[in-house]
């Protein structure tokens, strides 16, 4: 079958990046017995809202960090990917840092 004609071809996965607003954090949720505990992480960058779910109540990115993450629109809801966010390196500025030998 030519994928090029799937009419059940799932939704691209887009690029998100921008500044970190505001982080609010719902949990812990437990759909089923055994299922571990998980968050739902609210990220606003750059006025926009998504969502990001996670084992962990606190995330490795602090308010006022640039960002970049993969998402994927379901509905109305933006959901970054699981492993996708992550803080942005400029590397204009990333060598232009002092190191702790200074």
């Amino acid at each position: 079958m030519n994928k090029r004609f799937n009419p059940r071809r799932k939704n691209p996965k887009q690029q998100g990046r921008g500044t970190l607003e505001n982080i609010v954090t719902d949990g812990p949720h437990n759909e089923w017995l055994g299922m571990p505990d998980y968050y739902i992480h609210t990220l606003t960058v750059d006025g926009e809202e998504y969502n990001y779910l996670s084992p962990e109540e606190v995330l490795d990115v602090n308010v006022g960090d640039k960002v970049v993450f993969r998402y994927q629109q379901v509905g109305k809801i933006k959901r970054i990917d699981k492993r996708s966010l992550g803080i942005a390196i400029d590397p204009s500025t990333y060598l232009n840092q002092p190191t702790d030998d200074e």
